[in-house]
């Protein structure tokens, strides 16, 4: 397989290093927005987390849409705090088109699917959100022949590796139907939009002289 290697024109463009900035500053806006909203939680005791998503429970409907908002406690959030802004720097910056599709994806697919499909309690947390991007990184990254998504999918892959054991019913506190509907979103969406967001790669100068047909032989008289 060959392994595509980006312009390096595009890669340290101006515009290229700007995204990057804009990608840290919007994960990181996000993971603040998640303390800010469980500090507050916390000092006026409000019990957000009833507003998870219930399945099969019309009071449980409002968690689609909050769920990924509200954690158990600040054990939980630290839990999911550094694993979701790596991830959602690296969507951001490698994926900036492909973002707008698949960021609102796993952060509503997955409590559709809990709210359908899931056993009874509260499902809440951003960790839904960790698995759809990360699953998504990863497998963009072995699909795609760009050096820069591989990299981040070996990265993804290296450091949270371990994720992958969320998606089983091991722990009974440990909401694994929101992490496998994630992680299955992020699986389809990275096969199905494959062909967005692909780097113009360098090109050396024998490239394309396979592709070129051999010149004709003359014709010789006997």
């Amino acid at each position: 397989m060959q392994i595509r290697i980006p312009d390096p024109a595009y890669t340290g463009s101006a515009q290229s290093r700007a995204n990057f900035g804009a990608a840290v500053k919007l994960s990181l806006g996000f993971v603040v927005l998640l303390w800010i909203i469980q500090a507050l939680n916390v000092a006026l005791d409000l019990d957000l987390q009833r507003f998870g998503v219930r399945p099969r429970e019309l009071a449980g409907l409002a968690g689609i849409f909050v769920a990924p908002l509200l954690h158990g406690g600040f054990g939980h959030l630290i839990a999911n705090s550094v694993p979701l802004f790596v991830v959602g720097t690296a969507m951001l910056h490698l994926y900036p088109d492909t973002s707008s599709k698949v960021l609102p994806a796993v952060y509503f697919w997955p409590g559709i699917a809990v709210w359908l499909f899931a056993r009874g309690g509260v499902h809440v947390g951003a960790s839904g959100l960790i698995y759809g991007l990360a699953a998504y990184v990863f497998v963009a990254g072995v699909i795609r022949r760009d050096r820069r998504a591989i990299a981040a999918s070996l990265l993804v892959a290296f450091i949270y590796g371990s994720l992958a054991w969320g998606v089983l019913p091991i722990q009974p506190d440990v909401s694994w139907e929101t992490h496998l509907a994630a992680a299955l979103t992020g699986v389809v969406l990275a096969i199905a939009l494959r062909r967005l967001d692909v780097p113009p790669h360098k090109r050396y100068a024998w490239e394309g002289e396979a592709d070129e047909p051999a010149e004709r032989p003359a014709d010789h008289d006997d």
